[in-house]
């Protein structure tokens, strides 16, 4: 039975798909969402923490897909780190998702630590997440990200020295274990999507562990961030947006590029006589997709990798260590993985 409460709830939705139009979404996930790719992977998966990003994915979501409303699942995860704040954030949740009609699933971090890490944080989430869709039989997760996420994001990861791969993400459609992860919203400025809520009348739930320096990206976004943004004297952000773009259809060349020249074979080796004179950025393409598909392989150094690309280009006999379960072995323009037990034998 609807109440006033619900009905506020569906006008601010309405309010603020007016001020957000469709045509401001992110065209990638717009052509996804009229694709027959959407229809085949059936109901939406949205996550949902409170806060300003992720309400306002909802709103839209619910006002400008009505078809999908019945098919919407919202997934709040309650981390359990912030005590009642968290257990607020989680009530609130529940709240706008029953008076939307939209069915929410709860997910608690049972294995909480005090101190845990940023990305402790997030691989607990993913796996409330995986676990929801799978037990719904969903496909299709849909992220608030925004514009000054790819900003954050960027100049975290060239710290860390990425490649295109790396400084392409967030990605408005990522293939994931055959889901989809969908980002409407990288199109909008976080201010865009503040002004468009409160000009709708909605309020959002603050996480005020965003105000500490305790994590890389709260240091980023607090101190980085507007530095950076006064001393461009222009937008950098959407000038990040803009370059994460490119590097997204560089990235995509790239990997065009590398497919062209076959060099995966059967039994999941790399042919290297098929990269030779080729552009190093292709071999090293090659050889991290190479050592991502091994499923008994360890975790590779940045040095470790670096001299096995050495030994790639150069063509040399190698036998490396990937673990404790195997290693690459390089012999006769090939590179396979042979397994503990092989030098038993």
């Amino acid at each position: 039975m609807k109440t006033a409460k619900d009905s506020v709830w569906r006008r601010r939705a309405a309010r603020l798909a007016a001020v957000v139009p469709r045509e401001r979404l992110h065209p990638a996930v717009l052509a996804w969402a009229r694709s027959r790719r959407a229809a085949a992977r059936g109901g939406w998966a949205v996550a949902l923490s409170g806060g300003a990003d992720s309400l306002g994915l909802l709103l839209l979501l619910w006002a400008h897909w009505p078809e999908h409303r019945r098919q919407l699942l919202a997934l709040h995860f309650n981390h359990r780190l912030r005590g009642r704040a968290a257990d607020a954030d989680e009530r609130f949740c529940r709240r706008v998702c029953r008076a939307l009609g939209v069915r929410a699933r709860i997910g608690r971090w049972r294995r909480r630590r005090r101190g845990a890490s940023e990305d402790e944080a997030r691989t607990a989430r993913f796996a409330f997440f995986d676990r929801a869709m799978r037990r719904a039989r969903l496909r299709a997760l849909w992220l608030g990200h925004h514009q000054n996420d790819i900003a954050e994001t960027m100049l975290m990861r060239l710290a860390r020295g990425s490649g295109t791969g790396g400084l392409a993400a967030p990605r408005p459609v990522q293939s994931v274990a055959g889901r989809v992860h969908l980002r409407p919203l990288l199109t909008l400025p976080k201010a865009a999507i503040i002004a468009g809520l409160k000009g709708a009348g909605a309020a959002w739930r603050e996480d005020c562990s965003n105000a500490g320096g305790g994590h890389f990206r709260n240091r980023i976004r607090r101190r980085v961030l507007p530095a950076w943004q006064r001393a461009a004297g222009r937008d950098a952000v959407a000038g990040a947006a803009l370059a994460r773009e490119l590097l997204e259809e560089d990235d995509a060349a790239l990997e065009t590029w590398v497919d062209s020249l076959r060099p995966f074979r059967a039994g999941r080796s790399l042919d290297l006589t098929r990269l030779v004179n080729q552009p190093r950025a292709l071999l090293r393409r090659a050889l991290r997709r190479w050592l991502v598909a091994q499923p008994l392989a360890g975790e590779l150094s940045r040095q470790g990798f670096e001299d096995l690309l050495a030994a790639a280009a150069a063509g040399r006999p190698t036998r490396r260590s990937l673990g404790r379960r195997g290693f690459a072995v390089l012999r006769g323009g090939r590179l396979r993985f042979e397994s503990g037990d092989q030098e038993k034998e």
